[in-house]
């Protein structure tokens, strides 16, 4: 069987994968938000944390809640960081240094997971288990909150109110994310992934030189990475090293991870709004999108000109044997359309063309389908920006879903879609034209150039992969790209939750005859045109000067 006839039913198993569980997950993610009844161990939590799970929050006290919880896990886990020598299974490890800790704290809590570490040489298990593992579960549950807000946001009526956020929270974790996490990490375990808290054991090698093979909680660790969109990973070689991915069919499994809740929550929302047609319209952008995407990564790879490419059947460059080509580059798509950031390859070593696949994916705005509840949120702004078009042409107020489309919810709208690419382009400016930001890059020129393009990409957008030839352990990357992450992550957080407010307190206006159809094939072409321009029209002449220059020398 050729390697292109692999990967077409490699991904074609996971698109019908994806179509079987897309109802069934989305209608139980419905009930899990809109129930009233709430479970003993959640009773528990919230006389803990002294949270009143009955009463409904405005918008401002619902993003003043997820930032505080976001607030104390960066604290918490700074501090986890810093004193990890005097903490149990610390497998002898030094604390944590300052820039780092503050670095890797801040990725975590953003769901970016940005590693500027090798973990298996720097975090003890503790440090892996209490800190980072559980900034993977709550991190992804405060972005599946804040989507589920902005859709209460179009279906209520004259109210400021968007529910509980401590409540969407801690449903989201024990409900949703801790069940399918579980069997997950049973099916990685038998399929080889290591779980233990061994400390590691000491081989030697065939060359006669000893080596320390860390083992520790890592399967565990590995499906809440990937089903949280989340991506840092145990060991320094990521999703590549044989603990966390051993085999072909684990490989898919972590892909199908990564994607299942982001496409299934367009369910979710279907059913909220009572309308499962609008689901499969967003549903369908977002299929649209990522087919498009994995499709021109695979070719990219595939049947990249050169001679050695060529005499080898691909790029082989930087790709995990056991996987191959096609569903490498699979995983690379998947990865950067979300914001999961994980990797079974090296980014760095991709064509120009495969690794500006890559990064224009994340330039997106991580909307197909995006990361678990950012993605949802992403696309539905998409979407009023489309709708806010489409009425300015035909000279009409615009509606989406019953709610009118006015100046104050485009400015937020717009305001979203401008946070990212600001950080991404004068992130990238300040650093080439400062010697420690030029200190970092591997690689002079046009690939240096897209080294730190792709890194203040990945971190504005919150998805932690990297070009990796790029050196980031430095105070001033830790630094710069720690703000980049924490502001990617929480100011268009507040301008959703600030839109839905705006939304929620308005009534309901009738569809009339100029009332643009948003279930329909067309508004699906639309919004994918209007997501593929915004970022053509953005980043088109950074794109040019990296990886675009690169490939056509």
């Amino acid at each position: 069987m050729s390697t292109t006839v692999a990967g077409i039913l490699f991904i074609g198993s996971l698109i019908i994968a994806l179509a079987v569980v897309y109802r069934p997950l989305g209608d139980y993610m419905h009930r899990v938000y809109s129930g009233g009844k709430h479970s003993r161990a959640e009773r528990v939590i919230y006389r803990l944390i002294g949270a009143d799970p009955g009463t409904e929050q405005s918008w401002g006290t619902y993003a003043r809640s997820a930032l505080a919880f976001s607030v104390a896990g960066i604290l918490f886990l700074y501090a986890l960081q810093r004193l990890q020598d005097h903490l149990l299974l610390s497998l002898g490890f030094a604390p944590v240094k300052p820039d780092q800790a503050w670095n890797t704290a801040v990725s975590f809590v953003t769901n970016t997971n940005w590693q500027s570490y090798s973990g298996e040489s720097t975090m003890g298990h503790l440090v892996q288990m209490a800190g980072l593992a559980v900034q993977n579960f709550v991190s992804a549950a405060v972005g599946m909150a804040v989507a589920i807000a902005l859709v209460r946001g179009f279906v209520r009526r004259r109210t400021d109110r968007l529910g509980n956020f401590w409540a969407d929270l801690v449903r989201g974790s024990l409900r949703i994310l801790l069940p399918i996490a579980f069997v997950g990490a049973l099916l990685l375990v038998a399929g080889g992934a290591v779980q233990n808290l061994s400390d590691g054991h000491e081989i030697t090698t065939v060359t006669g030189t000893g080596q320390t093979i860390t083992g520790g909680p890592v399967a565990s660790q590995e499906v809440i990475k990937e089903l949280g969109t989340n991506g840092g990973g145990f060991y320094n070689a990521n999703s590549a090293h044989p603990f966390e991915n051993p085999a072909v069919w684990t490989n898919w499994l972590e892909i199908f991870l990564i994607l299942v809740i982001p496409f299934a929550l367009c369910r979710t929302f279907g059913r909220m709004v009572g309308q499962n047609r609008q689901g499969y319209a967003v549903a369908g952008v977002m299929a649209t999108i990522a087919i498009a995407s994995v499709a021109l990564t695979n070719a990219f790879q595939l049947m990249h000109h050169g001679t050695v490419p060529v005499a080898a059947g691909a790029s082989m460059e930087g790709v995990e044997t056991r996987f191959g080509v096609a569903n490498s580059a699979t995983f690379a798509a998947a990865t950067t359309l979300t914001s999961t950031g994980a990797v079974d390859s090296f980014h760095d070593s991709y064509t120009s063309l495969g690794g500006m696949m890559t990064m224009a994916n994340m330039m997106l705005g991580e909307v197909a389908p995006g990361g678990v509840g950012s993605g949802l949120y992403g696309m539905l702004v998409l979407a009023i920006i489309t709708v806010f078009v489409a009425g300015l042409m035909v000279g009409r107020t615009p509606e989406y879903l019953g709610k009118k489309i006015g100046s104050r919810e485009i400015k937020f709208a717009a305001m979203y879609f401008l946070v990212t690419p600001i950080l991404v382009l004068v992130g990238t400016g300040v650093s080439m034209a400062t010697d420690d930001g030029r200190a970092g890059p591997l690689n002079g020129g046009a690939h240096g150039l897209s080294e730190v393009l792709y890194a203040f990409t990945s971190a504005s957008n919150n998805n932690g992969s990297a070009f990796a030839g790029i050196t980031v352990n430095t105070v001033y990357y830790d630094t710069a790209l720690g703000l980049c992450m924490a502001l990617g992550r929480f100011v268009p957080m507040i301008l959703v939750l600030a839109l839905a407010g705006s939304l929620a307190r308005q009534g309901h206006t009738p569809a009339s005859e100029g009332t643009l159809p948003t279930h329909r094939p067309q508004f699906v072409g639309m919004v994918t045109g209007v997501t593929v321009i915004l970022v053509a029209l953005t980043f088109l002449p950074a794109l040019a000067l990296g990886p675009l220059a690169e490939g056509l020398h």
